[in-house]
């Protein structure tokens, strides 16, 4: 047995703590630093990214995932990286990232739309695009709040951000053949175009909004009027036949067109988004509005086919009114029915034709309704003022209400009790003018034409042979006169010998064998030879004067 003593000398076991023993393994330090590099880069990636939006198009043509970017300014800002269908397939789902430089324009308002070829009456656009490619494009809003789904354009916004320029509104009771592009013109120039419409909550009328580029935005002022120059302006009334366009753009098209009247007061440019009326053409948009009206109504028995409200009211031949309503009226007690013709006077227009003058009367004409209605009474009483139908345009069939001077009138009067007063009338020329031409249509209808027509047939043929009998005539007369034209040269050669011989007698001595008297033994043989050649000439003709026409007995003519 081992003494005590021996065991306390051996060696004595330590205990050492386990974390004192711990130690990192140097082949743990390359994947450790791999570790925190792709920490990094997944960090600065996410840091570096912008925001993923979804646009929604009815259609995607040209759109793929990879190729297609977002563009703003012709910058890419953002590039599509998935196009599927939506979930109740009736749109197409675009899905783009946007560059981290671009994620503020992600607003609410924001727009899209795909780019592409197009032609239109209005223009072509999108001609890069044949190149490369169709694009989403895009323009900035002005909301402050963020979004991340838009639901893309169907077609391109005429006007992007940044254009100077003003925006104006224009009411309209239809749209007629406007459409977005639609030009608008200022004197003929093309100053604008419609960006927008839409119908107003009440369906009674039409919002049209529409882009004036500056500076050109500076003759727009709240006296400023717009009216629809679409196609061609044709306006068939009494004046007769007005036709009108602005542009062959306008005319295919459509267009709208503006200008400030003369009687418009000066004014500030209007604001934007100021609210205007369409109207429907020139004449009216520029028509002076009226402060002192007149209104008074006619009454006529004979048919007022032509007249159409608005027709002239004319005062010897110059306009001084137009018509506000054509109708009837009945008495229940007679059955007698007539036409009812309402008009609106303007002595405004009659005072402006007056010289300088009479510019004291005109004025008392214009400001006193007294001074009006007594003018009146006298020139009915005493002048035999009368209002008549009167055709503007034979072509259309217009009529105007002309007030003239009938000597040969009825006396009548003017009661001013009656609202609106009634004014005298005289009847029309027209329906006498309508009997006349019945009845010379009348006779040209009884006309015997198929008789006249055989008798100028016979006429013709008639005169057909006489024309070929004279013909002969002349054939034959040609085959005599060769005889009788030969006879009368041999005639005018022996007046000209004698007369040569008559010269020399002078010069010639008396005797039997002078030259004078042998060369007038020749004459006188020559003009007795023509003579008995002239005188067998006659007695053939006096035996035979058909001759003349036949020619001679066994000859052709």
């Amino acid at each position: 047995m081992a003494d005590n003593s021996d065991l306390d000398s051996l060696p004595q076991a330590t205990v050492v703590p386990r974390q004192q023993r711990r130690r990192i393994s140097v082949v743990w330090i390359i994947p450790i630093l791999a570790a925190l590099v792709a920490i990094g880069i997944a960090i600065q990636r996410v840091l570096s990214e912008g925001p993923t939006i979804t646009l929604v198009f009815k259609g995607a043509e040209g759109v793929e995932a990879g190729k297609t970017f977002i563009k703003y300014k012709d910058v890419n800002i953002g590039q599509v990286t998935a196009v599927e269908l939506a979930d109740d397939y009736t749109k197409v789902q675009v899905t783009a990232k946007i560059a981290k430089s671009a994620a503020g324009l992600m607003v609410e308002d924001a727009k899209f739309w795909v780019v592409e070829p197009r032609i239109t009456l209005s223009g072509v656009s999108g001609l890069g695009t044949l190149i490369s490619g169709n694009y989403i494009g895009f323009q900035a809003g002005q909301s402050a709040k963020q979004q991340r789904r838009f639901t893309g354009l169907e077609v391109p916004p005429i006007i992007t951000d940044g254009q100077p320029g003003r925006q104006f509104l224009l009411k309209a009771e239809d749209l007629g053949s406007l459409g977005i592009g639609s030009p608008i013109y200022y004197r003929r120039l093309q100053v604008g175009q419609v960006v927008a419409y839409e119908l107003a909550g009440d369906g009674k009328a039409v919002g049209i909004k529409v882009f004036v580029n500056a500076p050109y935005d500076q003759y727009v002022n709240p006296g400023t009027r717009f009216w629809n120059a679409s196609g061609l302006d044709v306006s068939l009334g009494a004046g007769g036949v007005d036709v009108r366009t602005q542009s062959v753009i306008a005319l295919l098209a459509g267009g709208l067109a503006f200008d400030t009247p003369a009687f418009a007061p000066k004014a500030e440019p209007a604001a934007a988004d100021t609210v205007f009326t369409l109207y429907t053409d020139r004449s009216t948009a520029m028509k002076q509005p009226e402060s002192i009206a007149a209104n008074y109504v006619l009454y006529f028995n004979e048919s007022l086919r032509g007249l159409s409200v608005g027709a002239p009211v004319t005062l010897l031949g110059l306009t001084a009114g137009e018509v506000t309503d054509v109708g009837l009226e009945i008495d229940p007690v007679t059955a007698n029915i007539r036409g009812r013709v309402e008009l609106v006077s303007f002595p405004e227009r009659l005072v402006a034709r007056l010289s300088q003058k009479q510019a004291a009367v005109g004025a008392s004409i214009e400001h006193s309704e007294q001074t009006r209605r007594a003018l009146f009474q006298k020139l009915v009483e005493q002048r035999a003022l009368r209002a008549q139908l009167r055709s503007g345009n034979l072509l259309t069939g217009q009529l105007y209400v002309a007030f003239d001077f009938f000597p040969n009138a009825p006396p009548a009067k003017i009661d001013w009790s009656r609202t609106p007063p009634e004014l005298p009338v005289v009847a029309s020329t027209l329906p006498d003018l309508e009997a006349k031409l019945t009845g010379i249509l009348a006779k040209l209808d009884k006309l015997p034409y198929e008789a006249i027509g055989k008798d100028l047939t016979k006429t013709l043929a008639t005169l057909d042979q006489m024309l070929k009998d004279a013909d002969k005539v002349v054939n034959h007369l040609d085959g005599v006169m060769p005889e009788v034209k030969s006879t009368l040269e041999a005639l005018h050669g022996t007046v000209g010998a004698a007369e040569g011989v008559l010269k020399s007698t002078n010069a010639t001595l008396v005797g039997k064998d002078a030259p004078g008297q042998q060369e007038l033994r020749d004459a006188l043989q020559e003009v007795t030879r023509a003579a008995r050649s002239l005188r067998t000439l006659t007695d053939y003709l006096e035996r035979h004067p058909e001759a003349l026409i036949r020619g001679k007995t066994g000859e052709k003519p």
